[in-house]
């Protein structure tokens, strides 16, 4: 297959909701491991195509898919896209896993997270299925871990003129500013007073879920056995190590690693948030997902920024 946009499938969340994404899927399915790419907020799925196509000619099978209100997911209005960052994963990602389940019932699952693709992973209620995942960028948008040098127009941009104009339109009409996919009401307001504790956030209104629904969606994070490397670059702003040891501590039944990888590591001066999917870096970063992927083991060119989760680990660069 030489299509770097795969072959377009659609699928169902465990609601029924119709979710669209694309597969890269070889005659020898059952001999192939299969990779489920899951994706940033209100980032497009095609973004990751050419990451995809890089792991299928590497022996992989991959399927890429958009949350429901996404690209081949969104329905023709927005405004009645009733979503919000919990059903992308209990619904949605968990959607995603029995599709895979279904089109090669004896393949292992590996699972490839950026963002919040990370934090709705285990909210899946089959994450036990995923055998090794690795997470970039991997948080839950906490506005307090923010980049020190960052935060306030973070805090601007998230957290002021995204509620208001979500509150204004019914939706967040990010394609307008330039900023990224327009985005469903409750995915926006999830996000910009999300909390400390995830599970206390998500009960707030409109949805006020149940104590013990929050309490559902914080035990699904102890589902996730396999284990898992986390990537963030110093330079993200987002995923700080604030960030990510606050993501990571959910999954304690997960051997855990986190990667605080320096760009100046691979020759860089500069790789951010979105960047590590970029074609550019495709000899420089994504030997390293490959090589986890494949073995659960990193090169030793980046093992002096690989740490324990359980290790001390100091907010320099």
């Amino acid at each position: 297959m030489h299509d770097l946009v795969g072959q377009p499938v659609r699928f169902q969340a465990t609601d029924s909701y119709s979710l669209g994404g694309f597969v890269w899927h070889s005659g020898d399915a059952e001999s192939r491991p299969f990779v489920l790419i899951t994706c940033a907020t209100s980032v497009r799925c095609r973004y990751y195509a050419r990451f995809a196509q890089y792991l299928f000619e590497h022996g992989y099978n991959v399927l890429t898919y958009d949350y429901r209100g996404i690209g081949e997911s969104r329905p023709p209005s927005l405004k009645d896209c009733d979503a919000d960052w919990a059903d992308w994963g209990e619904k949605d990602l968990e959607g995603a896993l029995r599709y895979i389940s279904q089109l090669s019932p004896n393949a292992g699952i590996h699972a490839v997270a950026h963002s919040i693709g990370g934090f709705a992973l285990g909210l899946a209620p089959s994450n036990h299925l995923v055998e090794r995942a690795l997470m970039v960028g991997a948080q839950f948008a906490h506005h307090r871990d923010y980049a020190d040098e960052k935060k306030w127009a973070m805090l601007w941009r998230w957290h002021i003129v995204m509620p208001l104009l979500t509150r204004l339109y019914g939706y967040f009409p990010a394609k307008k500013l330039g900023w990224m996919e327009d985005t469903p009401a409750g995915v926006a307001l999830d996000w910009s007073r999300m909390g400390p504790a995830f599970e206390h956030s998500l009960r707030r209104k409109p949805r006020n879920r149940t104590e013990a629904a929050a309490v559902d969606l914080k035990r699904n994070m102890r589902g996730l056995s396999a284990p898992i490397l986390a990537i963030a670059t110093t330079d993200d702003p987002f995923a700080t190590v604030a960030a990510t040891k606050r993501l990571l501590e959910y999954y304690d039944n997960s051997k855990r690693y986190y990667l605080r990888l320096r760009p100046s590591t691979v020759g860089e001066n500069a790789i951010g948030h979105f960047a590590f999917f970029h074609e550019r870096y495709r000899d420089k970063l994504w030997p390293l997902a490959l090589q986890w992927l494949q073995s659960g083991e990193l090169p030793s060119l980046v093992k002096d920024d690989l740490y324990s989760v359980h290790e001390p680990v100091t907010s320099s660069p």
